[in-house]
This record gives structure tokens, C-alpha cells and sequence, in this order.
């Protein structure tokens, strides 16, 4: 009988231990989750930026160097997430033309 109650306690206490664990890395995810939503929300929330107003138009020896940066700021805006797929391509599609 003493075996029985050993085996019956040590199967008590990892089963409990594993209940434990799991429901706090639950919550830990649970956590993650809500903190990666948060800025899609904010995102959502917020209207859609106007995408930037066309430059000046530069020097006959300067218009591909502005061009190139011109490209490498809406990366960088289609990268943060303030321009869709769609915006990017319509404003490039300007620059190059």
C-alpha cells in the first residue's frame, strides 16, 4: 500500500507541476500576442496617410540620384507599414515614368 500511495502522490505532483507550467506559458503568450496586436490596432484605427507629395524637380544631373532617394524613403514608409503594396507600386510607377 505504501508503493501505491507514493506512485499515486508523484503522479499528483507532476501533474500538477505540468498544469502549472502550461498555464503560465499560456499566459505568457496570451501576453505576447495582445502586445503585437496593439499596433495592428492602432494601425487600423488611424486614417490612411496621404502618400508624400511629389519633389521639386531637381537639376538635369541630380533627377537620378533624387529619384533613388525617392524610392528608398517609400521603402522605407511601405516597410513601417504606412503604405500598402498597392500605394507603393501606384508612387513608384510615378517616379519612374
Amino acid at each position: 500500500m505504501p508503493g501505491l500511495l507514493r506512485g499515486v502522490a508523484r503522479t499528483a505532483v507532476v501533474a500538477g507541476t505540468a498544469t502549472a507550467v502550461s498555464n503560465r506559458v499560456s499566459r505568457r503568450q496570451a501576453g505576447r500576442w495582445a502586445q503585437q496586436s496593439e499596433p495592428q490596432q492602432a494601425y487600423q484605427q488611424q486614417p490612411p496617410a496621404a502618400p508624400p507629395a511629389p519633389a521639386p524637380a531637381p537639376a538635369p544631373g541630380d533627377e537620378m540620384s533624387s529619384k533613388i532617394e525617392q524610392l528608398k524613403q517609400l521603402g522605407e514608409l511601405k516597410a513601417q507599414g504606412l503604405l500598402t503594396e498597392q500605394e507603393f507600386a501606384a508612387e513608384k510607377a510615378k517616379l519612374l515614368a
